[in-house]
C-alpha cells in the first residue's frame, strides 16, 4: 500500500484503490478497483475520500495500491 486514503490529493483518477462501501462498513470488507472519479470536494476527510470505481462501485478508500 503507497498511502492512506484520507487526503485528496493522494487518491486520483485512475488510481487503484481500496474501498469500504456503506454497507460493509460493519464487516470492514473491503473492494478493490480502479476510481473513475473522486466525489469528495474536500482536501480530506476521515473516514476516506469518497470515490466511484470502473465498475460503479461507491466507497470510501481505505488504501491507495497503485498511485
Amino acid at each position: 500500500m503507497i498511502c492512506g486514503g484520507k487526503d485528496r490529493s493522494s487518491v486520483r483518477v485512475g488510481s487503484t484503490v481500496d474501498v469500504v462501501r456503506k454497507q460493509d462498513q460493519g464487516t470492514g470488507k473491503r473492494t478493490r478497483g480502479i476510481v473513475v472519479a473522486v466525489l469528495t470536494n474536500s482536501a480530506s476527510h476521515p473516514h476516506g475520500i469518497k470515490v466511484r470505481l470502473k465498475d460503479g462501485t461507491v466507497g470510501r478508500v481505505t488504501g491507495v495500491l497503485e498511485y
